[in-house]
């Protein structure tokens, strides 16, 4: 009998040109336990290619916290992707 690897749901938020690209305000992205926040970047770009250019700029929180790539994730945290904001004074 083989080892079956464990599955996690986390749910992403987009927000403003990350929304636009995507198409949606959120989704669902289903990682391997043990992943870490650079996975759910990886697989989130692999789905929506355009947000590459975005992914050094953009603020990530992890459960409304800002966070860093090598957070480790659990199922049913939420992820939210802020893009840069530009314009001011």
């Amino acid at each position: 009998c083989g080892v079956k690897e464990v599955f996690m749901q986390i749910r992403v938020l987009f927000f403003a040109s990350c929304a636009d690209i995507v198409g949606h305000r959120e989704q669902t992205v289903e990682l391997a336990e043990g992943s870490v926040l650079d996975d759910l970047m990886d697989a989130v770009i692999r789905e929506h290619p355009r947000l590459e250019p975005i992914r050094k700029s953009a603020m990530i929180s992890l459960n409304q916290d800002y966070a860093e790539g090598g957070a480790a994730l659990s199922g049913g945290d939420e992820v939210a992707l802020i893009p840069p904001v530009s314009g001011g004074c």
